[in-house]
């Protein structure tokens, strides 16, 4: 299986983004991914699914948790490490899609 760090690489560069914001589809705010150090990679991540398929549908929740790899086990092994992990891993779980607005710079 390859790394987290290896499939970021295949991932689009993501340096106008300034943040994603998550949402539920009845408009309540579901978080944010800020694009700063720590959280970067999961800018890459989402911005792809994102661009594959609009928002955090159960099928974007699945290929997301493909790209995050070894952080994916370790989310499930320990809620609350990876919090960009467990977003998706609930929306598989409450089949619930997050609706995303990426803001660029």
């Amino acid at each position: 299986m390859q790394k987290f760090s290896e499939i970021l690489l295949t991932l689009d560069n993501t340096e106008h983004v300034k943040r994603i914001e998550l949402y539920h589809e009845d408009g309540r705010a579901a978080g944010v991914i800020d694009n700063k150090p720590g959280s970067q990679g999961s800018v890459k991540v989402f911005h792809h699914l994102y661009k594959m398929y609009g928002g955090i549908t159960l099928d974007a929740a699945v290929e997301g948790l493909s790209l995050y790899a070894e952080h994916t086990e370790d989310a499930e092994n320990c809620p609350g490490k990876h919090p960009n992990v467990d977003r998706l891993i609930n929306v598989l779980e409450n089949e619930e899609p997050l609706i995303m607005k990426v803001i660029t710079i």
